[in-house]
């Protein structure tokens, strides 16, 4: 049996999220094999969202390679110090 590259894709089954899944797969070739976790529907054994919070995820769609956060998906999600910058709880 031959060793298969592991891709991992964690997605929150949104419009955005299945485009993406369906270009990791376009692109996939036979030495990989593309899981896909879809975090608002979970899994029984809850290894999605431990694997999410694992690889440090704070957006999604996102995609791990081999145990690794590809480096595209990495430091995103929402950053607070932005927000309040652009005006987030301040009054006009």
């Amino acid at each position: 049996m031959s060793h298969k590259r592991k891709i991992e894709v964690f997605t929150a089954g949104c419009p955005v999220c299945d485009e993406t899944v369906e270009q990791v797969k376009a692109a996939a070739c036979p030495s990989c094999e593309v899981i896909v976790y879809d975090l608002n529907k979970a899994c029984e054994t809850d290894e999605c969202h431990q694997k999410a919070k694992e690889y440090g995820i704070k957006s999604i769609p996102a995609v791990a390679i081999d145990g690794k956060l590809a480096s595209c998906c990495c430091n995103q999600g929402v950053d607070m110090e932005a927000l309040k910058q652009a005006g987030l709880g301040q009054p006009l």
